[in-house]
């Protein structure tokens, strides 16, 4: 149920949203109380409360809930907290409401022998709201804190009449492992905008075989919303894309983290005046950054040797601005704070950066972000960031060394950055999953060199588009591909190194270079 006809011909969309939120207050949302649980083999868990999302709900009785034995869980999708070593969250959907949605833990798959209340947010889609509109999606989490560090745990979720520890749904148990409490060597690995679709789905399926600690989504998730500008004039809007995402990334996000920034397809402005009612009903993120009301994307986590940031570049962004300036300059301060942290700290060699709107790309649809530039880079080059990673445009392209807006030093395929002493390196890998953009300049990329002395860009500024030609596009590859990054902490007198590989979707490695730091 929407606002009636007769109020909404004359209420803007914050209005009608405050009057779905008024209406459909959270003593009608169906949620999971906190527990704390005592010590068991392996570890305590803690379930963590977790903050309830503010978008509109549909109106639920006890009534209403259906058989669980008839309803089967799907969409597994995990996340690391604060602290990648102690916490986790773990998140599902369900087709139709449920009563006690749980999770079950334990160090072994037939001993799940903790059981942990969950929380469900529903997220109400109102009638006139594109293809799904009057259609409610039931989205479930659990967070779990005071895990030990390094260790592979074993969980399934369930509710009343689904028990993941009845032999019959064994099939059902996942694992996930914590971060180790010291220096090791792991992979991680990275892209943008992939969408509900036969290449994402290819994607996914190498992404195991890297055997990555982590996934990061920069942005432009599952494209529900197919216009991206963030207003609620866009068209197309498809709330049940996302249960087919959930399914398309199961395979993968069941146990490897997948931790995304936001982009401007993200941005669904029906269920809040900032458009993340509908992530935050989705995602269970970590809490640290620096404004949770208007940038729940937004956060930090450290695992091993990387500081990794997620930022929100719709706020900066000028060429897309439904959210331009929606932090108020506190994203950029906090930014700082997180780099100058960072960089002081003798357990953190790497800062990986990532988000949706590129700094610097060739592209011939969106090309370079300036508001990225102008409030961004500097901080990324007084800190020596060591890699920073982009989605919006759909294709693979990486950067020189960078600094100043100029060539620091040229990196060609199988190169080593210096970023202490030389510069930042920046790479798009926008090519999940979503149709390919294009090039002005040749193809260029592993086995395939074609070295061209400039390239016709353009920047989008706040006075509309600016033509530019650059010299830093050093490998541009088009078709669909991910980034993987081998991790490896310094010893025995040694720089500690990112190994950074792009990969096509069939397999081929297509670019490979190095970032090299001194031990501290």
């Amino acid at each position: 149920m929407g606002v009636p006809e007769q109020l909404a011909e004359h209420m803007s969309m914050a209005e009608q949203h405050e009057y779905l939120r008024a209406r459909f207050s959270r003593r009608t949302m169906i949620r999971g109380g906190a527990v704390t649980l005592g010590a068991v083999t392996g570890g305590a868990f803690v379930a963590g409360g977790t903050a309830q999302a503010a978008v509109p709900a549909q109106p639920q009785t006890q009534t209403e809930y259906v058989n669980g034995s008839l309803v089967a869980p799907f969409g597994r999708h995990l996340a690391f907290g604060n602290d990648p070593s102690t916490e986790i969250s773990i998140s599902w959907q369900v087709p139709l409401p449920v009563k006690k949605p749980f999770v079950r833990i334990g160090t072994h798959a037939s001993h799940l022998s903790v059981k942990i209340e969950a929380e469900v947010r529903s997220l109400f889609t109102p009638t006139g709201v594109g293809a799904s509109g009057n259609h409610t999606q039931y989205y479930v989490h659990a967070k779990l804190t005071h895990l030990k560090p390094g260790k592979t745990y074993y969980y399934g979720v369930g509710h009343d009449g689904f028990d993941p520890a009845a032999p019959q749904f064994a099939g059902t148990v996942g694992t996930f492992t914590t971060a180790p409490a010291h220096k090791e060597p792991f992979t991680f690995t990275a892209f943008g905008d992939e969408g509900v679709g036969y290449h994402g789905l290819a994607n996914n399926s190498l992404l195991l075989g890297q055997n990555p600690a982590f996934h990061l989504h920069a942005g432009d998730i599952a494209y529900a919303d197919p216009a991206g500008a963030g207003k609620t004039a866009d068209t197309g809007f498809d709330s049940r894309v996302w249960d087919q995402f959930l399914a398309q990334t199961e395979s993968v996000a069941k146990s490897v983290p997948w931790m995304p920034a936001y982009g401007n397809h993200d941005m669904e402005a029906w269920y809040s005046p900032n458009g993340y009612g509908g992530e935050e009903a989705r995602w269970n993120l970590p809490d640290n950054g620096p404004d949770k009301k208007n940038l729940p994307g937004v956060y930090s986590f450290v695992y091993g040797n990387t500081a990794v940031i997620s930022l929100d570049a719709n706020d900066i962004s000028f060429e897309i601005p439904a959210n331009l300036g929606i932090s108020g300059g506190t994203q950029t301060k906090w930014l700082e704070g997180q780099l100058k942290k960072f960089r002081a700290s003798k357990d953190v060699d790497f800062v990986v950066i990532f988000f949706h709107h590129c700094a610097y790309c060739t592209s011939t649809a969106h090309a370079s972000e300036g508001g990225v530039r102008q409030e961004w880079v500097p901080l990324f080059e007084k800190y020596t960031v060591d890699l920073v990673i982009n989605g919006h445009n759909h294709q693979y392209e990486r950067t020189d060394v960078i600094k100043a807006g100029a060539v620091a030093k040229k990196l060609p395929i199988g190169g080593t950055a210096y970023p202490e002493t030389e510069g930042v390196v920046y790479v798009t890998a926008g090519a999940a999953g979503r149709s390919l953009y294009a090039f002005t300049a040749p193809l260029s990329y592993e086995g395939h060199e074609n070295e061209v002395d400039s390239v016709a860009s353009f920047i989008n500024t706040k006075n509309g588009k600016v033509n530019e030609t650059v010299t830093w596009s050093r490998v541009r590859y088009l078709d669909y591909s991910f980034l993987r990054v081998d991790v490896t902490p310094a010893s025995k007198g040694r720089t500690a190194t990112l190994t950074v590989r792009g990969i096509a979707e069939t397999g081929e490695q297509v670019d490979h270079f190095t970032v090299a730091r001194k031990a501290k």
